[in-house]
């Protein structure tokens, strides 16, 4: 089987994505959860999954390289 770079080893999330909502009158913030993500295999970048307004939307996350 060929292998990408972006290809993860878990079916299980590593990490869990959030969006920040202030709350009036006070510095603190609701975490609320949207989604959820998985790392490469490479360690240089992730697989996100989103669920936003009911629609599930991937988003692929990769370190900057210097350009040569």
């Amino acid at each position: 089987m060929m292998t990408s770079q972006t290809e993860t080893r878990s079916s299980k999330p590593t990490h869990t994505v959030y969006v920040l909502k202030s709350q009036a009158d006070t510095e603190q913030a609701d975490w609320i959860r949207v989604g959820a993500a998985w790392e490469h295999g490479d360690k240089d970048g992730l697989n996100l999954s989103l669920n936003i307004l009911g629609q599930k939307i991937p988003v692929v996350v990769r370190k900057n390289k210097p350009k040569t």
